[in-house]
């Protein structure tokens, strides 16, 4: 699986757009089905991309084969379910801890405070909005159309978006990781003095959950 997958994504200021498809924010399952239906012209020339990067191993070329394509869905599927599936709920906890603070900036600071405090390589310098470092140097105009902000828990440096213009606008950054010795709500000891509720109220008051978010958690 290793040696299957890490071709596709390498270490490296390009690869194929259709690995990210925006169907993924909905789920695994729709971003997995977005690969399988990419027309077959789109991976072609993604893959020829690809390839003049990174000189990627000639089985990339037949990644518009719909059996090669399975294959690829079913290795990304095992990843998933091995490497991150243990660990969903930690990270789908920080990822609306993100939210949270985002929303309070917006209510607080507007727009601009917002796009202001993405992170320490993302400055907000009116009217553009500056990512530095970045794999490459390019300018993109959204000409109208607006920004998809996604926080990713593994992005831990530089923000990334979509290489093709044509496509949707997205910017997938770096959200806030916690420190490591930030309370967890479901620690047995901390469970055991606090009881669960109050435990996952000094959670949330620690990650920037909202009241609601901190209402919904165990009674």
């Amino acid at each position: 699986m290793k040696t299957f997958l890490l071709p596709l994504f390498p270490r490296a200021s390009y690869f194929p757009d259709f690995l990210t498809p925006l169907e993924g924010t909905q789920g695994l399952d729709a971003g997995l089905e977005a690969i399988l239906a990419t027309p077959c012209e789109r991976v072609a020339r993604e893959v020829d991309a690809l390839n003049r990067v990174v000189g990627a191993p000639a089985w990339t070329r037949r990644l518009t084969e719909p059996d090669l394509r399975e294959q690829l869905v079913g290795a990304l599927r095992a990843y998933h379910r091995a490497a991150i599936a243990p660990h969903e709920e930690c990270i789908q906890e920080r990822l609306h801890a993100e939210r949270a603070r985002h929303a309070h900036t917006l209510l607080h600071a507007g727009t601009e405070g917002l796009l202001a405090g993405l992170g320490p390589t993302i400055r907000w310098r009116p009217p553009v909005l500056e990512i530095d470092p970045y794999p490459d140097h390019r300018d993109v105009h959204l000409d109208g159309r607006g920004l998809l902000l996604i926080p990713s828990h593994f992005c831990w440096q530089a923000p990334i978006a979509l290489a093709d213009p044509g496509l949707p606008s997205v910017l997938l950054y770096p959200l806030h990781h916690l420190p490591t010795t930030t309370p967890h709500a479901d620690s047995p000891p901390l469970n055991a003095l606090l009881g669960p509720t109050r435990a996952a109220i000094l959670r949330a008051s620690a990650t920037g959950s909202t009241t609601t978010e901190a209402a919904a958690g165990p009674a």
